[in-house]
């Protein structure tokens, strides 16, 4: 066995899947795995890849499943909706698919102490679903939140719209539930805010994509829901000065819950894929939502402060468009397909959001793709989007060298300037070879320490993330 691959499993996966169906019931491991549990939305599974999936309805289920995998030495993928974009979830021949989406109790919701218990496989909107009646909400909210699961979101440390106010995934929970690789059940963490004995091994299973341990159930934070809520549209002449407008806001007392920019080539992709009408030229808009106390005196200072940096302001009165206008912005990032495509997901500081967009433009002259951006602005993640509108779109193609070369140009610039090669989607598969640019040798070596100490076998999430 190598120091990063599973020896390989001692039972084959007809053999492996009956001992399943025996222990877990039928329904638990189809006969004829659906195809699409080996992908996600990004990252197809190797060609001609024979997997078993199982969907344990219960914790003791999942428990199950990974003690046979010890016992047989066979690598396990862990997987929640699928809706990652960075390979985590894609299967290779010869694994274990373990399903998650049938644990979706919500097994508690305490509004004294501020947080639930909630399983995995519960849909992250219909968290705050079912959190509204009692007047609060989970404040996480990734653009896929209408399908995405509580345990994915976990394993990527997945972001959102809200981040640049109440914080990433990491910043909501307190403690977690996980099965290891052994089919043992450790708890992690406090339901306290407050704790700090031992090592924070909550905080290192976050963002860990499936390669330490199967997260089955967590303790998340709630918040009250805002007593108001409202919605500004910006208008700037380019993206750059959009950005400057994004200072201008750090500068001032306002802080919003959500600062969104999306660039002229984002907002012509969402009017041809929805046929919207929100383009303006060449314009680039800040979509910016305020919560809380004090609406309007926040929304008055915030229209002052984006005025005296050159935008035009309007404050969007009516629920209804504002609504729209979210529902645009969350799926920006499925426009502009039926081309040769590339969604990429880096991070920057905050003050230097102007220099990568004015960057990514030479970066696509350079290179001869089409460019364009949508951002979490508000803390510096971006997605920049690398096109090519004459190579049709094919998924079972090759990308263009030219649009994986532009793309390793913005990784690189990213890192230049203080940045991360992934800001919320994770490493998966599809960003490892960019790793060794960002994590020092000793960083590495003592990751694959704790790989060992977790996963002896290393039959988590092979060939994933680290």
């Amino acid at each position: 066995m190598t120091s990063t691959e599973p020896s390989g499993p001692t039972t084959s996966l007809d053999e492996l899947a009956a001992q399943l169906r025996e222990q877990l019931g039928e329904d638990a491991v189809p006969w004829v795995p659906d195809a699409g549990y080996g992908a996600d939305r990004a990252v197809r599974p190797e060609a001609g890849a024979r997997f078993v999936l199982v969907l344990p309805r219960d914790v003791d289920g999942v428990q199950t499943t990974m003690r046979l995998a010890s016992s047989t030495g066979t690598p396990v993928v862990p997987r929640g909706a699928g809706s990652g974009l960075s390979g985590g979830a894609a299967a290779r021949d010869g694994v274990i698919v373990l399903g998650l989406e049938r644990l979706t109790t919500i097994r508690e919701i305490d509004l004294l102490d501020e947080i639930a218990v909630v399983e995995a496989g519960v849909i992250t909107a219909d968290l705050s679903t079912a959190l509204a009646p009692h007047g609060v909400f989970y404040a996480p909210d990734p653009a896929s939140v209408a399908i995405s699961t509580i345990g994915g979101n976990i394993a990527t440390n997945a972001g959102g719209l809200h981040c640049a106010k109440y914080g990433v995934t990491r910043e909501s929970v307190l403690a977690l539930e996980v099965v290891l690789a052994d089919g043992n059940l450790l708890r992690t963490g406090h339901r306290s805010i407050k704790g700090v004995t031992g090592l924070d091994l909550t905080q290192l299973l976050i963002g860990s994509e499936g390669t330490l341990a199967v997260v089955v159930a967590a303790t998340v934070r709630i918040h009250p829901l805002p007593v108001a809520r409202r919605t500004v549209l910006a208008r700037f002449p380019s993206a750059a000065q959009a950005a400057a407008g994004v200072g201008a806001i750090s500068r001032s007392p306002v802080r919003p819950a959500a600062t969104e920019l999306l660039d002229a080539g984002t907002l012509a992709d969402i009017d041809a894929y929805t046929g919207a009408r929100i383009a303006d030229g060449d314009n680039a808009m800040l979509l910016i939502e305020l919560d809380g106390y004090g609406i309007e005196e926040q929304a008055a200072d915030l229209v002052r402060t984006l005025t005296g940096a050159g935008a035009a302001v309007r404050v969007i009165e009516d629920e209804t468009e504002a609504e729209k206008l979210w529902e645009l912005r969350r799926s920006s990032r499925a426009a502009g397909g039926g081309r040769a495509r590339l969604g990429e997901d880096v991070a920057v500081p905050k003050s230097r959001l102007a220099e990568v967009l004015a960057e990514l433009e030479v970066i696509g002259r350079r290179h001869g793709v089409r460019t364009s951006v949508v951002a979490h602005a508000g803390d510096g993640n971006l997605h920049p989007g690398f096109s090519m509108p004459g190579v049709p779109e094919d998924p079972a193609a090759e990308l263009p060298a030219a649009i994986l070369d532009a793309a390793d140009d913005l990784v690189r610039m990213a890192l230049d300037l203080g940045g991360t090669i992934s800001g919320e989607h994770g490493i998966g598969s599809a960003k490892q070879h960019w790793l060794d640019l960002e994590l020092s040798p000793d960083s590495r070596a003592l990751q694959r320490r704790l790989k060992d100490a977790f996963d002896p076998q290393h039959l988590l999430n092979p060939g994933k993330a680290l």
